[in-house]
């Protein structure tokens, strides 16, 4: 926590008197983005309200995910634009990163950011907020930092989500970094190694490529960014091995040597590396140590995240609910503030039940393409319609012809039911998609709907007649092939 953020919480309001006990009618565990959606939720339906956070220091995406990711994510975008000018004839010369002002404005944009999200938190009615841990002594009881003791008609868990940091890269101190770490480097490192090609892993990983730094992308699993479709994934890892080395199916091991780290890997291949750092993207598991959950009195899964309702965010019939990363369902920011909103309104509910319809499951991760992933895929009997945007006229105009989009759909109607694609303007075609599914609409619905011309949207046109098995309109110009018509 850096000196601002630390007179920010502490000028949090406190109650005096560790023996005083407090009773609210919703207590909220975490100040994330899901725990402020929970506790506004709660209060909004007349609900009394306690929000008890460590730190409060701001959410999760501001201080350490979407925010200075992306932050990075536009620098290396930039100085790759930079590398590509030549394909449209511009001669830039000779191009140098200044390590230092790139990261300095990574942090300065990443802290004002930051800085919104407590600013937020200080409007709160006085009272609200406590700067402490707290731990169940029973289902509706806590325990503070300080002894005191807190009943509540429900409690809300949202304490978020870390890092994993699993051997053998706990033993390399400062030369494993993690999302939370990564944007305090001074310096960009000569070599990186990547663990783990999830959302986090696949994004880092192109930015510091593009960058200059010479990356290796490990992982376990066969498949990047959990990709369901074939194709999709085809075209994704030919376009991270333009920037980087990519093993995968792999099992790591890693040790200091000289000034930097030794990595080695095994299964569908083996090699090694000498890298000056590493950063680790292996998962981010629920936050629930510390919590004393065998005193609430509620199951728990194998994986000792408390059992819930999506529909309520309530665990069985018990009064604690959980909202955002910790409940280890979608951990992406428009979930958390769902589920925060959900989990808050049947808190103040209680014992009524007020269920409520999700989101079709939506996740982007940013990479150049845009990777982008949503509902249902043809593992639930659909039948499906592809593009290849390798070709496709608006994305060779700009020198971006490259990805795949594989669509799905029910039968007998067409009904779209889900969508894998990497394609570039992959974020704008997602939400459109995202948008028609949860709409429930047809291919047939989302083809009448006007395309213009010329622009990536066309790209989901071959894909949307293949489902709706309708024959191509003749006109004067295929549109799809991005030749110009004159008009």
């Amino acid at each position: 926590m850096t000196d601002a953020q630390a007179d920010t919480a502490n000028s949090l309001p406190q109650k005096p008197g560790a023996s005083q006990p407090l009773t609210c009618d919703v207590a909220v565990i975490g100040a994330g983005t899901a725990g402020l959606a929970a506790e506004r939720a709660a209060r909004a339906n007349g609900a009394s309200t306690l929000l008890i956070d460590p730190e409060f220091i701001g959410t999760l995406c501001a201080n350490y995910g979407c925010m200075p990711s992306k932050l990075l994510i536009a620098a290396a975008r930039a100085r790759h634009q930079v590398d590509q000018a030549g394909l449209f004839g511009i001669d830039v010369g000779s191009v140098a990163v200044d390590d230092a002002a790139l990261l300095n404005r990574v942090r300065s944009e990443r802290d004002r950011f930051a800085a919104l999200t407590r600013d937020s938190i200080e409007t709160l009615p006085d009272g609200i907020c406590i700067k402490s841990h707290a731990r169940f002594t029973g289902p509706d009881t806590l325990v503070l930092d300080d002894g005191r003791t807190v009943k509540a008609g429900a409690i809300v868990i949202a304490t978020g989500s870390g890092a994993a940091l699993p051997a053998p890269f706990d033993m390399l101190g400062d030369r494993a970094l993690t999302n939370r770490s990564v944007f305090e480097i001074e310096t960009l490192p000569d070599s990186l190694g990547v663990v783990g090609s999830g959302s986090i892993g696949l994004e880092l990983a192109q930015a510091f490529a593009r960058l200059g730094v010479k990356v290796t992308l490990l992982d376990k699993a066969e498949r990047m960014g959990n990709v369901r479709c074939a194709r999709v994934h085809g075209a994704l890892r030919k376009i991270m091995e333009r920037d980087m080395a990519v093993h995968l199916g792999v099992d790591v091991d890693a040790e200091c040597a000289q000034s930097g780290v030794r990595l080695t890997w095994s299964g569908k291949e083996t090699g090694e590396a000498l890298v000056d750092r590493v950063l680790v993207a292996v998962g981010r598991p629920p936050t629930l140590e510390g919590l004393w959950l065998e005193k609430a009195g509620i199951a728990c899964d194998d994986s000792g995240v408390p059992c819930h309702d999506r529909a309520t965010m309530r665990c069985g019939d018990s009064a604690i609910f959980l909202a955002g990363d910790v409940a280890a369902d979608f951990p992406l920011l428009h979930e958390a503030s769902h589920d925060g909103a959900i989990a808050g309104r049947n808190a103040a509910a209680l014992p009524a039940e007020i269920r409520t319809e999700r989101y079709v499951s939506f996740a982007i991760t940013f990479t150049d393409p845009p990777l982008v992933s949503i509902g249902k895929s043809e593992e639930h009997g659909a039948v499906t319609g592809t593009t290849s945007f390798d070709d496709q006229g608006r994305a060779r105009v700009e020198g971006r012809d490259e990805g795949a989009l594989t669509l799905y759909a029910a039968a007998p109607h067409g009904t779209l039911i889900g969508a894998d694609l990497i394609a570039p303007a992959g974020e704008h075609l997602g939400h459109i998609l995202a948008w028609a599914i949860q709409h429930k609409m047809t291919a047939t619905q989302l083809l009448q709907m006007p395309f213009y011309h010329p622009t990536i949207e066309e790209g989901l046109k071959k894909a949307l007649r293949t489902i709706c098995g309708a024959t191509p309109i003749a006109l004067p110009t295929d549109q799809d092939s991005g030749t110009p018509s004159g008009g």
